[in-house]
C-alpha cells in the first residue's frame, strides 16, 4: 500500500461536551495540539468549556439544537480555524454524512472513514458483514412503515429487543415480551433514537435474558495495520446502559479471545476500518454472537487502557495524521486486571431515575482514575446524560482491583445529589461479582443494595463532627474574646443542644465543654467523652472515647455534608424554633424530575388502573413511563403535551376507587 503522508493536527476541535472532551483534551495538550470545545447554554460554565483553550458557543438548550447539529458544529470548526474534528462517543460520533461533510471540507476526521461507519455503524449493515466473516448473529428484523409489527416480532420469538439502528448507549431500546407491548415499545424507541442521534430507524432483535456482554477493541491504521486489544466485559447494566465494565473477562479464555479478536479483526480487515471501534458480543458459555460494531471510541475504553499500557485517544490522534501502529498483534500483552464503574446522578432506590441537579461537594479519592465531567458546583442538567464520572482502577488481580475500585468511591466525598455510589459499592463486594458470575441479568437475579444505610454509630460519630466542627468555627469566628478556650464558662450553664435529621431519623446531642478542652457529649442516649486534636480548613480531627476518627465537612445553610472513613452522611441541622408546616397534598402523581411532556393518555373524569400508562415524560435524554400506583379516578390533568414541568410539579390528580385500599 502507498505511503500516507504525515498531516500534523494543530487545532483539534472536540464535537462533544462533559467528561469525554475533558479526557480528549487532556491528550491532545499532552501532545502539544490547540483544543476547541463547542457548549449548549447550559454548559457554558462547565468544566470542559474552561480547560479548552478556545470555545465556541451553539446557541441552544438540548442535544437537537446544539452536539447534534452538523451545520453548527461545523461553523464553529470554521470560527476556530480548527484543523480536526475528534466527536467523541455519542451525538454525532456514528454519523457518516456528518464525517463525510466534515473530510470534504478539508478536516481532519478523528475516527473511521466515512465508508465504514455506514456499513458498521447501522446496526443491520453490520450484521450482514459479520454473517458474511461466518461469526454467529442474532435473529433480527429491520421495521419499516408499514410493517405487521406482531408477525415481525413472532418469526423472530419472544423475547425481542427493539433496538435504535444508529448510535447507542441504551437509547432506543426496548425488552418486549409479549404482543401488547410491541406497539408502545416502538413508538418510543423511535423517539429516543431521533432525539438522541437524529435517525428513527429501528429493528427487532432476539433477546437472551443471561448471558454475558463481551467486546473486543480494535484499532487500525491507514497503512493497512489492524490489532484486536482483548476484551472487556460489561454485562452489569440498567436500561440497557453498562454501569460497570472490566477487562479481560473473567468468563473468556484464551480460546475464546483468540476466535473473538480474530473474528472482530477480519470483519474489520474487509471493509478496511482504521481509527478506534469496538465489535460486540453476546457470549454463554463458549458460545458467542455478533451483536454490533461501534464506530467510536467508547465509554469503557480506560480499562483497555490501563491494561495494555496504550492511550487510545493518543493512538486516534496517531492514525488521523496518518502514522502507523508501530506494532503488531504479537506485541500487544494483558497486564492485571482493570474496572471500571460509571458513577450516575440518579436513584437506585426509583429503578436508577435520573436525579438532575447541583454537585455540592465534589473531592474525588486519590485510589482510582476518574475521569469526569464536573467539579463541586457543577449543574447536572436534563438536557444531557447523567454520568458524573468514569472511576478506573487497575491492578495484578481481579479480586484487588474490585476492592481498590469500591474503596476509591467509598473515601470519594460526593454531596448535593442523589447518585448511584453506594449501589457500585455494594455491587462491587457482592460474593457473585467476586466470583464472576456477572451475566446481562446481574442487578435482577443478584440485587445488590440500593443505598446504604449508616450505622448508629456511624450517626453518632458524624453529629457529634459536624457540632464540634460548627462549634469551632463559631469561636474563630468571634468578635470579641477570641483568646478563651471555645466553650469556656464561669459559670455552670445548660449544655449547648443541637438537633439533627439523618434521613428519617432525628439525632440530638447535648455537650458541655471541660476545663482541660475537652467535651463531654451526650447523644441519642450514650454518653461520650471526646477530645478535639485540631481543625484545617474542612477537616476535623477528633478522638471520640478511645477511637481517633478524622472528618471532612461541608456546609449549606442547613445541610451538613459529612464524609467519614466508611462513606458520606448528610445531616440537615434543625431550627430551636421550628415553623409550622404545611400538610402535604397526596392526591396527585409529581414530575420526578423537570422534562417535556411528550404525551398525556388520560383524560378529567376516567377510571384508571394500577399500572395504567398515564403521562409519557421525556427527561435527559430518556422517556419516563408515569404510571397509576393504584385503582383510580382522574380528576384534572394539569399539563398538556409539549409542556416543560419542573421537578415536583403535579402532573395528574385523581382519587382512589371507593371500596379500595
Amino acid at each position: 500500500m502507498a505511503d500516507v503522508n504525515i498531516k500534523p493536527i494543530t487545532r483539534l476541535l472536540v464535537a462533544n461536551r462533559g467528561e469525554i472532551a475533558r479526557r480528549i483534551f487532556r491528550t491532545a495538550h499532552e501532545m502539544g495540539i490547540a483544543t476547541v470545545a463547542i457548549y449548549a447554554d447550559g454548559d457554558a460554565n462547565a468544566p470542559f468549556v474552561q480547560e479548552a483553550d478556545t470555545a465556541i458557543a451553539l446557541q441552544g438548550q438540548t442535544s437537537a439544537e446544539t452536539y447534534l447539529d452538523a451545520e453548527k458544529v461545523y461553523a464553529a470548526c470554521v470560527a476556530s480555524g480548527a484543523d480536526a474534528v475528534h466527536p467523541g462517543y455519542g451525538f454525532l460520533s456514528e454519523n457518516a454524512r456528518f464525517a463525510e461533510a466534515i473530510t470534504k471540507r478539508g478536516i481532519t476526521w478523528v475516527g473511521p472513514p466515512t465508508h465504514a461507519i455506514e456499513e458498521m455503524g447501522d446496526k443491520l449493515s453490520a450484521k450482514q458483514a459479520m454473517t458474511d466473516a461466518g461469526v454467529p448473529t442474532l435473529p433480527a428484523r429491520e421495521l419499516n412503515a408499514g410493517d405487521d409489527l406482531a408477525s415481525a416480532a413472532e418469526a423472530i420469538g419472544f423475547p425481542v429487543l427493539v433496538k435504535a439502528s444508529a448510535g447507542g448507549g441504551g437509547r432506543g431500546m426496548r425488552v418486549v415480551e409479549s404482543v401488547d407491548e410491541l406497539e408502545a415499545a416502538v413508538e418510543g424507541a423511535r423517539r429516543e433514537a431521533e432525539a438522541s442521534f437524529g435517525d428513527d430507524t429501528v429493528f427487532l432483535e432476539r433477546w437472551l435474558t443471561a448471558s454475558r456482554h463481551v467486546e473486543i477493541q480494535i484499532l487500525g491504521d491507514n497503512h493497512g495495520n489492524l490489532v484486536h486489544l482483548f476484551e472487556r466485559e460489561c454485562s452489569i447494566q440498567r436500561r440497557h446502559q453498562k454501569v460497570i465494565e472490566e477487562a479481560p473477562s473473567p468468563a473468556v479464555t484464551p480460546e475464546i479471545r483468540e476466535k473473538m479478536g480474530d473474528a472482530a479483526v477480519k470483519a474489520a480487515q474487509k471493509i478496511g476500518y482504521t481509527s478506534a471501534g469496538t465489535v460486540e458480543f453476546l457470549l454463554d458459555g463458549n458460545d458467542f454472537w455478533f451483536l454490533e460494531v461501534n464506530t467510536s471510541l467508547q465509554v469503557e475504553h480506560p480499562v483497555t487502557e490501563a491494561i495494555t499500557g496504550l492511550d487510545l485517544v493518543r493512538e486516534q490522534l496517531r492514525i488521523a495524521e496518518g502514522e502507523e501502529l508501530g506494532y503488531d498483534q504479537s506485541g500487544l500483552t494483558i497486564d492485571g486486571h482493570a474496572i471500571e464503574a460509571r458513577l450516575y446522578a440518579e436513584d437506585p432506590n426509583k429503578n436508577f431515575l435520573p436525579s438532575p441537579g447541583t454537585i455540592q461537594v465534589w473531592k474525588p479519592s486519590s485510589q482510582a482514575r476518574f475521569d469526569s465531567g464536573v467539579e463541586a458546583g457543577t449543574e447536572v442538567s436534563v438536557n444531557f446524560d447523567p454520568m458524573i464520572a468514569k472511576v478506573i482502577a487497575h491492578a495484578p488481580t481481579r479480586r484487588e482491583a474490585a476492592a481498590k475500585l469500591a474503596r476509591a468511591l467509598e473515601t470519594t466525598q460526593l454531596h448535593g445529589i442523589t447518585n448511584n455510589r453506594d449501589f457500585l459499592v455494594a455491587t462491587l463486594r457482592t460474593p457473585a461479582f467476586i466470583e464472576g458470575d456477572t451475566t446481562t441479568d446481574f442487578i435482577e437475579r443478584v440485587n445488590p443494595t440500593r443505598t446504604r444505610e449508616p450505622s448508629p454509630v456511624e450517626v453518632s460519630d458524624a453529629a457529634i463532627a459536624a457540632a464540634l466542627f460548627a462549634q469551632d468555627r463559631r469561636r474563630k469566628n468571634a468578635k470579641v474574646l477570641r483568646h478563651i478556650s471555645s466553650g469556656w464558662r464561669n459559670s455552670m450553664m445548660p449544655p449547648e443542644r443541637v438537633r439533627y435529621t439523618v434521613g428519617e431519623s432525628e439525632v440530638a446531642i447535648e455537650y458541655r465543654a471541660q476545663r482541660d478542652g475537652t467535651f463531654d457529649m451526650h447523644v441519642a442516649g450514650d454518653d461520650h467523652h471526646v477530645t478535639l486534636h485540631g481543625v484545617n480548613g474542612d477537616q476535623i480531627d477528633l478522638a471520640i472515647d478511645q477511637r481517633r476518627i478524622a472528618f471532612s465537612i461541608s456546609e449549606d445553610e442547613t445541610n451538613r455534608y459529612v464524609h467519614a472513613p466508611t462513606g458520606d452522611i448528610v445531616l440537615v441541622e434543625l431550627d430551636r424554633f421550628p415553623e409550622a408546616g404545611v400538610a402535604e397534598f397526596t392526591g396527585g402523581l409529581y414530575a420526578p424530575m423537570p422534562g417535556k411532556v411528550l404525551a398525556t393518555e388520560v383524560s378529567p373524569g376516567e377510571s384508571v388502573s394500577e399500572g395504567q400508562l398515564l403521562v409519557i415524560l421525556e427527561a435527559m435524554k430518556m422517556e419516563h413511563r408515569i404510571t397509576a400506583p393504584i385503582d383510580g379516578v382522574v380528576r384534572e390533568v394539569p399539563v398538556s403535551e409539549g409542556e416543560q414541568v419542573d421537578n415536583g410539579q403535579i402532573l395528574v390528580v385523581f382519587e382512589e376507587t371507593e371500596g379500595e385500599s
